[in-house]
């Protein structure tokens, strides 16, 4: 298509956490199914430049892209659910809209003007969309936020101008909302739906389709009252039905004619939709032979949204393996000495994930010292790799209070530390960093390569010598403790190419213990899914049998 590249926006109305994100991923996955290519991108109204500072709490995971951008958590949706390639022009807020243009402004570029909204701010917001244009044959686009919301008044003024900008024809606005069942009136209401559609429609958006969130059947007769009342078509009014696994969103949009509208509506002509391999998901999903029960053991543990991309993960190891992955998350700061057997006992495997900061990590030692000393499959993710090393170096190698300086800068024994001074392979420059430099800016981000030495778990899993993983972290293995820690048995088992930088660490004798130094949660797929989580599945199956 060239530079025609058609766009969709996706709006969300009544209230946040409808599921945009999942809604849009899964439009890509319907356009793609018909053979179109697809380009994602969402828009969010906060202010922070990015989300890597904020509280997991408030925000759910960071998401990080191949280029080393910490993005919305919503951009692994759309990688999971995509073959769209993602990076830092795939997630734009309000603050790093409006950086760009007091840079701008700074510089002189506008002028001696007046920069405004209107249209400074809501050509910067046009431009990074059209970021999108030429990459593909559509481009969806994600509005964060909820209609109604100061904050993202200025997103909605650009793509509105952006109609009139790019021709009706090439345009196509979606809006998710709410239908909510009342209990006691025994009915579903669409009076939020008309009135989030009345307030876009103030602001001159007029949607062309609707997706309704709801947890039962649309009746017929209230599909066409919310049309008549919103002004689209009958068959423009989608169900968007919960659902027990969420890769049924696909099979469910396109048996309600999301697809058949949305290609109809842009004018394009496609084949007719490719879905077997969803639908061969879903099956195995549903029906398993097997279940094994994994605990993440991790302080954001109250919240699951902070670890989004390693439960899907998970849920994606066990399909090869024909097992239902139970997960339970346990609050590393509950676990001590006295409760450890009885908190760990019954797990099939142990899983640490990353995360920042000293609390809760005494439990987590004693996690990995419990999945070493019982054959329990251990698999430390970031900063679960960093555990695992500071327990070996306690417990086998014999360095009392051995810590990482995050943790403990005066230790006598700093077998993870921040490094002053590392080659960076991907770009082949010497990096530098020391504990006063800005905190975004010492994380080691994005996309490394990575060598395997053969007759490991690591090798067996990816079958293969090199690859590439994804980064989030600030602190490294501490390269003078490496031939200590060998000799007691810890096993190297990969590196940076040129042998500076561990990267995964593995204990021998043992059914399945591994850490690695970056996120492999980032590149599992539904159809694809990660070797080292579907091995440590298999080993945690292979426990829950024996045990």
């Amino acid at each position: 298509m060239g530079n025609s590249t058609k766009f969709i926006f996706v709006t969300g109305g009544v209230l946040s956490s409808l599921g945009k994100g999942l809604a849009s991923a899964v439009i890509g996955s319907l356009l793609e199914a018909r053979g179109l290519t697809v380009a994602i991108q969402k828009l969010d109204p906060y202010i922070n430049v990015d989300p890597g500072t904020m509280n997991p709490f408030q925000h759910g995971e960071v998401f990080v892209t191949d280029d080393g951008a910490e993005t919305d958590l919503d951009l692994g949706h759309y990688e999971r659910f995509t073959n769209a390639s993602l990076g830092k022009d795939n997630n734009f807020t309000t603050g790093r809209i409006y950086n760009s243009v007091i840079t701008k402004e700074r510089r002189g570029e506008y002028l001696g003007g007046t920069v405004q909204v209107i249209p400074h701010i809501t050509d910067e917001i046009k431009r990074c969309i059209m970021l999108m244009s030429g990459r593909s044959d559509i481009a969806i686009i994600e509005i964060g936020g909820t209609i109604g919301d100061i904050e993202s008044l200025p997103f909605l003024e650009a793509i509105r101008q952006l109609r009139a900008d790019l021709g009706k024809e090439n345009v196509l606005y979606i809006h998710l909302t709410l239908l909510p069942y009342i209990a006691t009136a025994g009915e579903l209401k669409t009076k939020p739906t008309q009135h989030s559609v009345k307030e876009l429609r103030s602001i001159g958006i007029q949607p062309d389709i609707l997706l309704c969130r709801t947890d039962r059947e649309i009746p017929a007769d209230m599909k066409a009252k919310i049309a008549l009342f919103c002004n689209v078509d009958k068959d423009a009014v989608i169900m968007a039905k919960d659902v027990e696994c969420i890769y049924e969103l696909p099979l469910i949009y396109h048996e309600d004619g999301l697809d058949e509208k949305i290609v109809k509506s842009l004018h394009i002509w496609t084949r007719a939709p490719r879905l077997g391999n969803w639908q061969d998901f879903v099956d195995r999903f549903k029906r398993p032979q097997f279940t094994v029960t994994i605990g993440i053991v991790g302080k954001y543990v109250d919240l699951t949204e902070s670890y989004k991309s390693l439960n899907e993960a998970l849920y994606h190891g066990g399909i090869p393996n024909d097992a239902r992955v139970k997960l339970q998350f346990i609050d590393s700061e509950k676990i001590d000495e006295a409760n450890c057997r009885e908190t760990l006992g019954h797990l099939s495997g142990i899983l640490v994930p990353g995360g920042f900061g000293p609390r809760g990590v005494e439990g987590k030692i004693l996690a990995a010292r419990y999945a070493r000393e019982n054959n329990v499959p251990y698999f430390g993710i970031c900063l679960g790799m960093q555990i695992a090393v500071i327990e070996f170096a306690r417990h086998i190698a014999g360095l009392a209070h051995a810590n990482s300086t995050e943790f403990d800068r005066k230790t006598k024994y700093p077998v993870i530390y921040l490094m002053k001074e590392w080659l960076n392979e991907r770009t082949g420059e010497m990096e530098r960093r020391d504990v006063d430099s800005d905190k975004g800016g010492t994380l080691r981000l994005g996309a490394y390569p990575c060598r395997l030495n053969k007759d490991t778990f690591a090798f067996e899993a990816y079958g293969a010598e090199d690859i590439s993983e994804r980064h989030r972290h600030r602190y490294e293995f501490n390269n003078e403790y490496m031939e200590v820690l060998k000799e007691k048995g810890l096993v190297i088992s990969g590196t940076s190419p040129s042998g500076g930088l561990v990267e995964i660490v593995e204990i021998k004798d043992h059914p399945w213990y591994l850490g690695c130094q970056f996120h492999p949660e980032f590149k599992s797929k539904p159809m694809k899914p990660h070797p080292l989580f579907v091995d440590f599945i298999r080993a945690s199956l292979k426990n829950t049998r024996n045990g």
